[in-house]
């Protein structure tokens, strides 16, 4: 296949967008950056930013410029809104990687859950756009657990439900190294990677990891589900309740453990604890 010369990251100032900036960044493809706002844009020397907004497809042509691949992260935007995006960037570059969910069931026309749903709906016109397409469906992120900081920074007690919940947690720098071969090799297109961090970690244990992490032992206090949804006002309604039963679930069903980081990228994936490490900052 032609090489990959330049790359555009949409995204790009996400946790897992701007490791994807990071990591593109040490080799020899070009990366440019999209930022509603490049000024404010905080990303490694040399990256180009430039101005866009997903929200007016039109203005990612100038950003599409000589782009042979395109990362994308879909914000929180109506997923019908991802048509006329994709079709955009099917008329100037010939690949695109996506970061999408485990949720999404490919045995289904339908999905039964909200995330899955949402993230089959950018899926599909990527699918029919005649690019080459990978898609990276992860099953938890670490930095879900940045929700407990403000509870760290003021306390020693993190309070949620289902501690005994045990889930296999991605560091965003291993999605991103997934993305990065995607993006730039062969052998990834139409792709549907399944990523997980390397060992289910129960939200008890998370929380210990962050306190050894920062030097400060933390306890965890079970609360109701009602409790905790009610702390989860940034998700709408369906999808806290999703969360919340995939949460029970994994009290008796551990998150799934796969091995598609290492084979993909030639290194085992990230702990959890390593992740609290390189986010101790975030906590303390």
């Amino acid at each position: 296949m032609a090489k990959i010369n330049k790359v555009l990251v949409i995204g790009a100032t996400g946790h897992v967008g701007g490791q994807v900036v990071s990591q593109l960044a040490t080799t020899a493809t070009a990366v440019r950056a999209l930022a509603r706002t490049p000024a404010s844009a905080s990303l490694a020397p040399g990256v180009d930013v430039v101005p866009g907004d997903l929200t007016a497809p039109d203005t990612l042509i100038p950003a599409l410029d000589g782009v042979d691949a395109v990362y994308l992260t879909w914000p929180i935007l109506p997923p019908e809104a991802a048509s006329p995006v994709v079709e955009i960037i099917a008329e100037h570059a010939r690949r695109i990687v996506l970061l999408s969910s485990a949720a999404v069931r490919d045995d289904l026309a339908e999905q039964k859950n909200p995330i899955g749903r949402a993230h089959a709906l950018i899926e599909q016109p990527i699918k029919d756009s005649g690019l080459e397409w990978t898609f990276l469906r992860p099953y938890g992120f670490a930095t879900n657990t940045l929700e407990w900081a403000p509870q760290i920074r003021s306390g020693n007690v993190v309070r949620g439900a289902y501690g005994a919940a045990s889930m296999t947690l991605l560091h965003e720098a291993d999605i991103a190294a997934v993305a990065v071969r995607a993006l730039t090799g062969d052998g990834h297109v139409g792709a549907r990677y399944e990523l997980s961090g390397p060992a289910p970690l129960s939200r008890i244990e998370q929380v210990a990891a962050i306190g050894a992490a920062i030097g400060r032992p933390l306890a965890w206090e079970e609360i109701s589900p009602e409790e905790a949804k009610a702390q989860m006002g940034w998700l709408a309604p369906e999808f806290a309740d999703f969360v919340l039963a995939g949460l029970a679930a994994m009290v008796d069903t551990p998150g799934r453990a796969t091995s598609t980081v290492h084979e993909v990228t030639g290194a085992p994936a990230r702990g959890f604890a390593e992740w609290a490490a390189d986010h101790a900052a975030d906590f303390a």
